[in-house]
């Protein structure tokens, strides 16, 4: 079972704005900062300061989990995002997590290997998938767009190689001040690759059935598991999530095998990728898990923010049985978020979104917070004993 698991609530007991604890952490509030790529990082990966001051104005926040950050050379995805497999590495995430955490706020760190989303000019290396099936569309790579490589079929070796470079990632993670690890198994990167028939096109232990499917992911939550505690770990999934052109086929047989082996393991969290609470595959995941779940609203990627800031469809899903909800795009342009919600304060929309992924403070550090709502939230963080 879940290490420390979030008690039970009634929908009506619920509230955005109370305090919840998660595995070791005490949080002043239900809401998440979900991971966001935002290719602030140097090209080898190394963290940056600008990316401390990104999350610190961020820190209100209940849990922050920062970016896609990639456990080995041959996972990295995009130009400037970040890594977590070498020394300069852990020294560079430590000065983000140091700079957060003065500012009261609490941060897991997503690991993620990109599989067939990746490209030679990025990496330096040929990408490597669960199967030879390319990624459809052209590539951003530091030189401009460039199609897609067929990728490498991994051998079961270098599926068990990639497995370990989980776990010592997830201990570099805590090296640098990280209080845990979100396993990405979604939104159409390696793990979920490893998941979709469209994708995994094998016939050894690691393809065919869901049983098979599964695995790759089920072995690397375990490892990772292994090396840090269970309650320092969560996983977060995308049930019928087609980005980056997945087509999993079967995703009503994926996911209840799947989240049954996971809570066997007993991670700290389960995270849901654009959960709705009114889809019949939600309210099953939401009674098996036996732990805490993480919602992510749908909010029309895309559009505008709602004007509520996503208010009301995070309270939906409180309602439907989460225990904590994980804004986007809302975080991103509101580093004042919490105080914004609680107040009904209007919300700050995202930009031009080549803002996000273009480097510097332009669309990242200098979106405006509301007069002294910094202070106080920080204020209320220190009334919560954060």
């Amino acid at each position: 079972m879940t290490a420390n698991p979030i008690p039970a609530a009634t929908s009506a007991a619920r509230d955005l704005f109370e305090p919840a604890r998660l595995g070791p952490l005490d949080l002043p509030n239900r809401l998440v900062m979900a991971p966001m790529t935002r290719n602030r990082a140097a090209a080898d990966g190394t963290p940056l300061p600008i990316m401390g001051e990104y999350y610190a104005q961020r820190a209100g926040a209940g849990l922050i989990i920062a970016e896609a950050t990639t456990p080995s050379e041959v996972g990295a995805t995009y130009p400037n995002t970040p890594a977590i497999y070498r020394d300069t590495h852990v020294k560079g995430w430590r000065a983000v997590t140091d700079t957060v955490h003065a500012a009261g706020g609490r941060m897991f760190l997503q690991l993620q290997h990109g599989g067939r989303i990746g490209h030679p000019e990025t990496s330096g290396l040929h990408p490597v998938a669960p199967s030879p099936v390319p990624f459809p569309d052209p590539m951003h790579t530091p030189s401009g767009s460039r199609p897609s490589v067929v990728p490498r079929e991994m051998t079961v070796d270098e599926i068990h190689a990639t497995v370990e470079d989980f776990a010592n990632a997830a201990r570099n993670a805590i090296a640098a001040g990280f209080a845990g690890v979100e396993v990405h198994s979604a939104n159409g990167y390696l793990l979920h690759q490893f998941l979709g028939q469209d994708t995994n096109r094998r016939t050894d232990a690691y393809g065919g059935p869901v049983a098979n499917r599964i695995r790759f992911t089920v072995e690397v939550v375990r490892a990772v598991v292994d090396a840090i505690g269970a309650e320092r770990v969560g996983v977060r999934i995308a049930p019928g999530v087609t980005a980056n052109a997945m087509a999993e086929g079967d995703t009503e047989a994926i996911y209840p095998e799947l989240v049954a082996a996971l809570a066997e393991i007993g991670p700290a969290y389960l995270h849901v990728v654009f959960a709705d609470p009114d889809q019949a595959l939600f309210r099953e995941l939401r009674a098996a898990w036996p732990g805490t779940l993480i919602a992510n609203p749908v909010l029309g990627w895309g559009g505008p923010l709602p004007e509520d800031g996503g208010k009301a469809a995070a309270q939906r899903l409180l309602a439907a049985g989460a225990d904590l909800i994980a804004l986007g795009r809302p975080f991103l342009a509101n580093p004042d978020l919490v105080h914004r919600l609680r107040t009904g304060a209007p919300v700050n929309q995202v930009r031009d979104y080549g803002l996000m992924y273009t480097g510097g403070a332009d669309g990242y550090t200098d979106y405006p917070a509301l007069g002294d709502s910094d202070a106080a939230d920080r204020a209320g963080l220190a009334a919560a004993g954060a």
